[in-house]
């Protein structure tokens, strides 16, 4: 019982431990409950405050951008408001332009109109008046031009004469200034012995007993003689007088040697004459080798080809005109060498040009062609440069002189060969160039007497003044010395002077 008793008590000690944790639970509960309810109406109240203060705050916020678009809506319309006046005033400005484009388009087709409307006049009084003129001058349309587009032609070749005269004097003036300078200073520094050379082809004899010697039984002396040297004897009645010819100046020069040998000696027989004729040429070959060795040392040309150097020396006994063409050949090589430098050319390629230019003459015996394209082959063919094989081929104007260079050695070739004392012509030579001369200024219209002075230096032409007027005796003149040019070979230049004068008389009584 006591068990129980104790039991029973301690399940109500139990059970009211639970309701009096419940109770203080429940009071707690009801505590914080009333805690939290201060706390969320506080929270409330103080959110409520915030939301506020942030609803004002938003609502100016609201209000100012608000403002601020309204602002600028307000510019906005503004700028429009101008654009549109802007694009009215365009507007109204096309309108005017138009108008006035209008304006002048019907401006230019009742000008247009009154333009063709006066054409048409034009022409009608064109052809009326050509039509009175044709019935007063008694000319056609046709013949009145032609005679205008005659007198227009005759007014513009006097002047086109006239101006080309004036420019020619102008030309001439200051060349001959230049060319004058260029050439003393040349012949400053060249001298020259101004005689010319005779080349020898007889041999004096002590006897004429010797003529039958040197002929030989039946022949047989002279024909060795002539088949070992190749040249021709030519024994006449001369007294004491033998004359070697031959085409070839070398072996010429080997024929007289050994001609000279033989009558010296007195020994004249075929053996003998071949003895004397080998030795002889051997004797020339020496002199022709120091003689092409001399001449490029005296021109200042070491590197020549050796071959090159003994054709030049064949040179000594080849004459042009009384000319010796070794003498000739130096000369152009140093006034060609002058010139160059004085004009600034190349020095190098004008000596050499003017040494190698007549190199042909030494050979043209022995092939066909002009020694000027000979001598161009055969410089070309022993190395020498283009340049100077383009001097060569060139200095007698059988192809066009493309440098300067060569027209320096045109230049010096010319002067070497016609300053005075230089060349002599024959007299039936002579007499046949002055009467050429004379009859090309015989061969025009209105000529009256043509004379050939100066040893053919110059031509003078007497023209009749009622004929030839000023303008064309220039022009007569011109024409002459072109023909000169292109029909005649002559040394040097010709000077041609038309002589027109009028003379006028009268009588006093």
């Amino acid at each position: 019982m006591e068990l129980l008793s104790l039991g029973i008590i301690s399940l109500g000690a139990f059970a009211f431990g639970i309701i009096f944790a419940y109770l203080i639970i429940k009071n707690s509960s009801k505590s914080l409950l009333r805690k939290s309810e201060e706390q969320a109406k506080k929270l409330l109240l103080d959110a409520g405050h915030e939301s506020r203060e942030i609803l004002l705050g938003t609502e100016n916020s609201a209000l100012d951008y608000r403002k601020k678009i309204e602002s600028e809506i307000r510019e906005l319309r503004r700028e429009v408001l101008r654009a549109e006046k802007r694009v009215d005033q365009r507007e109204e400005n096309l309108q005017l332009r138009s108008e006035k484009i209008d304006r002048l388009e019907q401006s230019i087709k009742d000008r247009t109109q009154n333009i063709a409307r006066n054409e048409e006049e034009i022409e009608n009084l064109f052809s009326e008046i050509s039509k009175k003129l044709e019935h007063v001058s008694s000319l056609t349309a046709e013949q009145a031009r032609s005679l205008l587009l005659q007198e227009i032609e005759t007014e513009l070749e006097e002047e086109l004469t006239r101006r080309v005269r004036i420019m020619e004097a102008s030309v001439h003036a200051e060349a001959e200034k230049k060319s004058q300078k260029i050439l003393t200073t040349v012949m400053q520094r060249m001298t020259a012995d101004i005689t010319s050379e005779n080349t020898v082809s007889t041999v004096i004899l002590p006897s004429d007993d010797l003529k039958g010697r040197i002929i030989g039984r039946e022949g047989r002396n002279i024909r060795a003689f002539e088949a070992a040297t190749g040249c021709d004897l030519i024994i006449d009645d001369t007294p004491a007088l033998v004359t070697v010819s031959g085409f070839d100046p070398v072996r010429r020069e080997i024929a007289k040697r050994s001609l000279a040998k033989l009558v010296e000696d007195g020994r004249i027989q075929p053996v003998r004459i071949e003895n004397v004729v080998n030795k002889a040429k051997s004797e020339v070959e020496k002199i022709v080798k120091e003689a092409g060795e001399q001449l490029i040392q005296d021109a200042g040309i070491p590197n020549l080809h050796p071959e090159l150097i003994k054709t030049l020396g064949k040179l000594k006994f080849r004459y042009s005109y009384g000319q010796n063409q070794l003498r000739h050949v130096l000369e152009t090589s140093w006034l060609a060498a002058a010139i160059a430098f004085e004009i600034g050319a190349d020095v190098e390629v004008a000596r050499a040009g003017g040494l190698l230019h007549d190199i042909g003459k030494a050979i043209d015996r022995e092939m066909e062609g002009t020694h000027a394209l000979i001598g161009a082959d055969l410089a070309k063919r022993f190395g020498v440069a283009d340049e100077i094989v383009h001097c060569i081929a060139a200095h007698h104007e059988e192809i066009t002189p493309e440098s300067i260079e060569s027209l320096i050695v045109i230049c010096a070739d010319a002067i070497s060969g016609s300053r005075p004392g230089a060349r002599r012509e024959s007299a039936e030579q002579y007499i046949k160039r002055l009467e050429a001369l004379e009859a090309i200024g015989n061969s025009y219209d209105g000529v009256n007497e043509t004379f050939a002075i100066q040893a053919g230096r110059e031509v003078r032409v007497l023209v009749n003044p009622g004929t030839i007027t000023d303008i064309e005796a220039t022009r007569l003149a011109r024409d002459i010395s072109t023909k000169i040019e292109e029909t005649l070979v002559y040394p040097g230049e010709i000077k041609v002077t038309v002589i027109r004068e009028t003379r006028t008389s009268t009588v006093a009584r």
